[in-house]
């Protein structure tokens, strides 16, 4: 696994979202993922919203991921 492969699952898993994702290990990963469908939903909802879109991978191929999750206003604050 590699970050510019989560960074696509993540981005077509959450239209209009834009992730920007690290991780040198190949197993150990940080996300900051940007999306509006986040608005309104607590940290846990839209963590929930980014393990969906990687499916099994979460737990397998992908040992750890820290997510910070924002809406767009939220970004640009």
């Amino acid at each position: 696994m590699n970050a510019d492969t989560i960074k696509t699952l993540i981005e077509q898993g959450l239209p209009g979202a834009s992730a920007d994702v690290r991780g040198d290990d190949g197993v150990h990963f940080e996300a900051t993922v940007v999306c509006d469908a986040f608005a309104g939903k607590l940290p846990l909802a839209r963590h929930r919203m980014v393990y969906a879109t990687l499916g099994d991978r979460m737990g397998g191929e992908i040992h750890a991921l820290a997510l910070k999750t924002v809406t767009s206003d939220e970004a640009a604050r």
